[in-house]
C-alpha cells in the first residue's frame, strides 16, 4: 500500500533567521565595499589628476547617502557577529539569542545616531551649497 506524503509546511521566519540573513547580506555589502575601496585607492598611483577624477565622482550626494548605508552596514554586520560569539560560547547563549539580538541592535541603534546625524547634516549642507 502507498503512503500519504508528508504535509509540506511554510517555512515560519523567526528572528534566527532574519539575522542570519541579515548577516549575509551585510557580509557580501561590506566585500563589495572594500573592493570598490581598493578600486578608488588604486587610484592614488596614478597621481593626482586620476586621483581627484575619482574623487569628484565619489564625493557625489549619493555616495554620502552611500556612506550612511555603510555605517549602518558595519554597525549591524559588527553588532550582530558579536551577538553570534556570544551565543556560541556563553553558557545557555542559545537560550538568551533574542535577548542579546535586542541588546546588541540597541547598541548599534545608538551608535548609528552618534554617527549617522553628523553625516546627514553634511550630506543635506552639500545638496545645499
Amino acid at each position: 500500500m502507498l503512503e500519504k506524503p508528508p504535509v509540506i509546511k511554510p517555512y515560519r521566519w523567526h528572528l534566527g533567521s532574519i539575522a542570519w540573513i541579515l548577516h549575509r547580506i551585510t557580509g557580501l555589502l561590506l566585500v563589495f565595499y572594500l573592493l570598490l575601496h581598493i578600486w578608488v585607492t588604486h587610484h592614488v598611483t596614478e597621481g593626482p589628476e586620476g586621483f581627484n577624477k575619482v574623487m569628484s565622482v565619489v564625493q557625489q550626494p549619493i555616495f554620502l547617502l552611500l556612506e550612511i548605508g555603510l555605517l549602518v552596514t558595519v554597525l549591524y554586520h559588527a553588532f550582530n557577529g558579536l551577538r553570534i560569539i556570544i551565543v556560541e560560547f556563553a553558557d545557555n547563549g542559545a537560550g538568551a539569542h533574542k535577548t542579546l539580538f535586542g541588546i546588541m541592535m540597541a547598541i548599534a541603534g545608538i551608535l548609528f545616531l552618534v554617527g549617522g546625524i553628523p553625516m546627514f547634516m553634511h550630506f543635506l549642507h552639500v545638496l545645499n551649497k
